[in-house]
């Protein structure tokens, strides 16, 4: 299937996965800094963003959402790139990694590292921002976007610095999750997600020193399957692009050498 996506730069290419009901737009903040050394391609994965949604019949899960963006490496003419994702995209690129399709894999506070109560705690708020996505009228959203104790209330789960997320980018993330037909189904298949399989391909995995949606102990975990330390993002949040795009630049540009 054909999906959405965004190509910058020249070099080693380096696919850039998003999280649940966010869009390619997720890594604005980072795209340039990486593409100055790297062929970078964000993409939106099917039913978010702007892509379309999976074949009727075909659920969605992290697999097959994994399976998704195997088939555009095909599509795009691309063998065993390399892959970076943010929380459900981290789980799906340490999923390419177990599937031995990738050169390497970064992960940023992927999903699937959590305990049942910290699963049902990330559903609860993952729900309750989209309800408050879609009821929002275009007026009053376009209004909080612009003061910064609104843009607080919208993105403070997520982001450890609310101040440094642009209003434009602000509704446009709200616009995406509030649209996003992939995210219902995604959301109740995170009740059966599980680690994946031990990876074929190197791995590195990050997390927001301040991430509130899955929290910074769930590394543990992250790093007992990993068989290695994993990086602590020093004042970053669940969406560590916003809060310090030179500090996760570097950490995707070292882990895909």
């Amino acid at each position: 299937m054909e999906l959405a996506f965004e190509r910058r730069g020249t070099g080693p290419p380096l696919i850039l996965l998003h999280g649940i009901g966010h869009h390619w737009q997720a890594w604005l903040p980072v795209l340039d800094r990486l593409a100055a050394e790297r062929d970078v391609i964000a993409v939106d994965f099917p039913g978010f963003g702007v892509s379309p949604p999976l074949p009727p019949g075909t659920p969605y899960t992290a697999e097959s959402l994994a399976d998704a963006i195997e088939s555009f490496f095909a599509v795009l003419g691309l063998r065993d790139p390399h892959v970076a994702g943010n929380s459900l995209g981290g789980y799906v690129a340490l999923e390419l990694a177990s599937r031995g399709v990738v050169r390497s894999a970064t992960a940023l506070s992927p999903a699937g590292f959590w305990n049942r109560s910290e699963l049902a705690y990330a559903r609860a708020v993952l729900r309750a921002t989209r309800a408050s996505a879609r009821r929002l009228p275009p007026g009053r959203a376009a209004a909080l976007a612009r003061d910064p104790l609104g843009r607080a209330l919208c993105a403070g789960v997520m982001v450890a610095h609310p101040g440094r997320l642009s209003p434009e980018a602000l509704l446009a993330a709200l616009q995406a999750l509030g649209g996003a037909s992939g995210f219902d189904e995604t959301l109740a298949s995170f009740a059966g997600l599980m680690p994946p399989a031990p990876p074929k391909a190197p791995v590195t995995i990050a997390w927001g020193e301040n991430d509130r949606l899955l929290p910074r102990r769930q590394a543990i975990r992250a790093a007992r399957w990993s068989g290695q330390r994993v990086k602590l993002l020093r004042g970053c949040g669940h969406l560590p692009m916003t809060d310090d795009p030179e500090l996760v630049a570097s950490v995707l540009l070292e882990a895909s050498r």
